[in-house]
């Protein structure tokens, strides 16, 4: 089994809930054969009290995610807007943040499942019923224990191995998700198309059919997590600037981009708790 290391535990996509708390999340990087169709897993294991509930809120990537939980197995499409998961009792799960090209290739085409979800065992492309009982079936020794979790992750590995090698127009996509999430001087579809010499037309199709979504949306999807990155890490800063930072023409404008998907004010936000993650059992 490949070392699988653990990878930065702060995540920026991470809104935690309204108190600022979060269970423990274990992150690992995929094994190198595989770092084109996986971006990193994440091991969520919480244990709350009694009639206790936490609503975990993320702003997610433009990719498809696959979770395999103690109470379902699914396929998760990329979401435009807040992802929100219910967090009760006691329970785990094992994700896999799938490469934005590998999403076409997981479901055997162009990406259908945009801010909607089907169930792993109905994808054509792996054999789902046996990944689902192995998975579980690691993850019934303790929860927590990092070797519980790789052995999870393997079975995740072997049965994903079917997606590699990414073609070359999903090297492609990959590369330009990668440039828009990781340049903040992006602020321009043209940019990106000046970048990768590809009419924005063509660009336009590319990322619809291989990402479900726009050029333009992963451009305000990256300034959204750089606002939660900052707004998370000083509750006074200078919202005016911060827009301008951003590319905003003005606050107001930031202001209705983030209160439209966090259903938040900026103010509001990082006037929430700072992040706290509760222990685990």
């Amino acid at each position: 089994m490949s070392d699988h290391p653990a990878v930065d535990p702060i995540e920026r996509a991470h809104l935690r809930d309204a108190r600022g708390f979060t269970p423990p999340v274990h992150r690992f990087a995929p094994s190198p054969e595989l770092a084109d169709v996986v971006r990193r897993y994440w091991l969520p294991v919480w244990s709350l009290p009694p009639e206790e509930v936490s609503v975990q809120r993320v702003l997610q990537y433009p990719v498809c995610l696959v979770v395999v939980a103690h109470d379902y197995a699914r396929v998760i499409g990329p979401t435009t807007g807040l992802s929100t998961r219910e967090l009760a009792g006691s329970g785990w799960a094992v994700g896999v943040m799938l490469q934005p090209a590998a999403g076409s290739l997981l479901l055997g085409g162009p990406i259908t499942i945009t801010d909607a979800s089907l169930d792993l065992e109905s994808v054509p492309t792996l054999d789902g019923a046996p990944l689902v009982a192995e998975v579980r079936s690691a993850m019934r020794a303790d929860p927590s224990e990092v070797a519980t979790q790789k052995r999870a992750i393997t079975a995740f590995e072997t049965a994903l191995r079917v997606l590699a090698p990414v073609d070359a127009e999903g090297m492609l996509v990959n590369a330009i998700v990668d440039y828009v999430e990781g340049e903040s001087a992006v602020q321009r579809v043209g940019q990106v198309c000046e970048k990768f010499a590809i009419s924005e037309r063509s660009l336009q199709r590319l990322t619809a059919r291989r990402v479900g979504l726009s050029p333009k949306w992963l451009i305000q999807r990256r300034r959204l997590h750089e606002a939660a990155q900052r707004l998370r890490a000083d509750g006074d800063l200078d919202l005016a600037r911060v827009a301008l930072e951003l590319g905003y023409a003005d606050q107001a404008h930031f202001g209705r981009d983030w209160r439209r998907v966090t259903g938040l004010t900026p103010g509001e936000f990082a006037a929430e708790p700072r992040p706290a993650v509760g222990p685990s059992s």
